[in-house]
């Protein structure tokens, strides 16, 4: 079986059974009591820096050991092993200088290699018994989402260009030696997640076929967030259009302290839910308390609750906590995923949802060079700070969504965009409510999606430009993870009338949907024209509107409708 071929027969055991991940490589490695020269081996043995502790490089220098880690696992009952790649990124190994940078795709390859070997010995000693490589994607050692600088909030350390090329490339190695699932894991930062998922995706057109991939999250304390500050929910939200093989969570908390997380991830994520803690929250020394037995007991109550398809260990965790795991839910029947939601699940640190029920949804406009004089004069005049005051007051007095745009003749748009949603995203009772990143210039949208974790919407899209152009930005502001507002004007230019509101509301909705768009993602504007003028004939321009709205909720299912005003309802 090649690798890609893996996933309908994991979907037929994950029918049947809970699968098996593999414990923690670190702490098993840690065991091994390496030295300087371990890791040197004879390649690097003059490389300049020191090497002790960059673990990927064992794949290279100590093959065998990692292999035989691999081959514990399998033998404790582990059904998936990860190769030991958490940080062959270029960008991760930059902390032991260009030589290890270089170096990125070959550890990849050679990682993915000595796990599919270590699977192939144990299939042919257990004939029948699944095992299968999972490329283990770590977050990397930056973050796109916040600052390391207190001073400069807006700064960031890497940004999502060079996050995304750099996971691409780690990608790559890990389909070449073999792997047979892809694995985003330890997600502390959803913007680095993003990156991720999209440089996966454009592999996965670029093979023309697709590996079974996973994602999970590190919720870090007892507060239910990301590091960047994002619920579970908030999170499922901004990644569920790559469509994942499972969804999960692993490191940071033990077992039991994941209690609410996997109930909430398993009611809201139509796909295999994962869970790989901790042995407990580390002691005075660093190290790890909870049992084999403690860890079993655990999880296997999850199990029977309904909640769980793949489980496994992490940091603390050896083959005896995944033989106890293997052991306690053997005869426990698999999660079933629930369907599908049809909402509109939108995001910024929090989860916003439109369509479980009726709401109006409240979007400030405020933040618009173009509809706020104030906000424009303090833009221009680059006093962030203010403007920020600006978003902060819309969100207080209710603002569910808050609308950006800087476009203005005197401004780089696209700087200007960046820098405002950077600032943004360091200030949280802003950026926990989704953002609309508003332009009529699709370089400042691209440029403003790279900065939001959330799933944002793009304000807009149109047919003005044609098919081509109008297919080509939506399939990237699906790769983004946005949703977006469709103009009803086409070549012929904007809709006036109802019969044309009707015409090219439904020919863009065809063709979003047809090229997997969801319905639900889609939000059109009708366009509300000017009433009230006098002329007679306008007299009809608002009926239009009530009228075309209607027609567009009765034919077109799932897709929202906006007024067009500052604030607005999404029906």
């Amino acid at each position: 079986m090649s690798s890609r071929d893996s996933l309908p027969l994991l979907r037929e055991l994950l029918a049947q059974r809970l699968l098996i991940l593999d414990g923690g490589m670190g702490t098993m490695i840690q065991q091994l009591g390496l030295t300087e020269a371990d890791f040197r081996g004879t390649r690097f043995a003059d490389y300049p820096r020191d090497l002790k502790g960059n673990n990927d490089l064992l794949v290279l220098t100590k093959p065998d050991a990692i292999e035989g880690i691999h081959y514990a696992y399998l033998e404790a009952g582990a059904n998936i092993v990860e190769t030991n790649t958490f940080n062959s990124t270029t960008i991760s190994q930059a902390d032991y200088g260009p030589g290890m940078v270089a170096l990125a795709r070959e550890l990849n390859v050679a990682a993915a290699r000595v796990a599919r070997a270590a699977c192939d010995k144990f299939k042919a000693a257990h004939p029948g018994q699944p095992a299968f490589v999972a490329g283990a994607i770590g977050p990397t050692s930056k973050t796109a989402s916040m600052s390391p600088d207190v001073n400069n909030p807006g700064y960031r350390a890497v940004s999502y260009d060079e996050l995304r090329a750099a996971y691409r490339e780690q990608a790559e190695g890990l389909v070449e030696g073999g792997a047979d699932i892809l694995l985003v894991e330890t997600i502390f930062d959803t913007l680095n997640a993003k990156a991720a998922l999209h440089a996966i995706q454009d592999l996965f057109d670029a093979l023309g076929y697709r590996l079974p991939l996973a994602i999970s999250v590190t919720i870090t304390d007892a507060s239910g967030r990301t590091l960047s500050g994002q619920t579970t929910e908030a999170f499922w939200n901004s990644v569920a259009h790559v469509a994942p093989f499972s969804v999960g969570i692993n490191c940071a908390l033990g077992a039991r302290d994941m209690r609410p997380y996997l109930e909430e991830l398993s009611r809201l994520a139509p796909c295999y839910i994962s869970c790989h803690p901790n042995a407990g929250l580390p002691n005075a020394f660093g190290g790890y308390d909870e049992t084999p037995e403690q860890m079993a007991t655990i999880v296997s109550e999850y199990a029977r609750n309904g909640w769980l398809n793949i489980v496994g260990g992490c940091c603390g965790t050896g083959p005896a906590h995944i033989a106890a795991m293997a052991k306690a839910l053997a005869a426990i029947p698999p999660r079933i995923p629930p369907a599908p939601s049809p909402w509109l699940h939108l995001s910024g640190l929090e989860p916003y949802t439109i369509g479980r029920e009726p709401n109006f949804t409240m979007i400030g406009e405020r933040t618009n060079v173009t509809g706020s004089p104030r906000f424009s004069k303090l833009i221009l005049a680059g006093d962030y700070e203010a403007a920020l005051a600006v978003a902060r007051q819309q969100v207080e007095n209710g603002a569910n969504i808050i609308d950006v745009n800087l476009d203005e003749g005197m401004l780089d748009g696209e700087a200007a965009m960046v820098k405002f949603l950077n600032l943004i995203a360091s200030e949280p009772e802003i950026c926990r409510v989704p953002v609309m990143i508003d332009s009529s210039k699709w370089s400042v949208i691209e440029g403003g999606l790279k900065c939001v974790q959330g799933k944002s919407i793009v304000n807009s899209i149109s047919l003005k430009d044609g098919e081509e152009a109008f297919l080509e930005r939506a399939k990237k502001i699906r790769r983004y993870g946005a949703a977006t507002v469709v103009m009803a004007f086409d070549e012929e230019g904007q809709a006036a009338d109802l019969p044309s509101r009707i015409r090219i509301c439904t020919r863009a909705y065809r063709l979003l949907t047809g090229i997997g768009f969801p319905a639900s993602d889609i939000i059109f504007d009708p366009n509300i024209l000017t009433v009230g003028t006098g002329l007679e004939e306008h007299n009809n321009y608002a009926v239009d509107f009530i009228e075309a709205v209607r027609a567009i909720k009765a034919t077109l299912p799932f897709c929202k409708v906006s007024g067009g005003l500052s604030n607005i309802s999404f029906s």
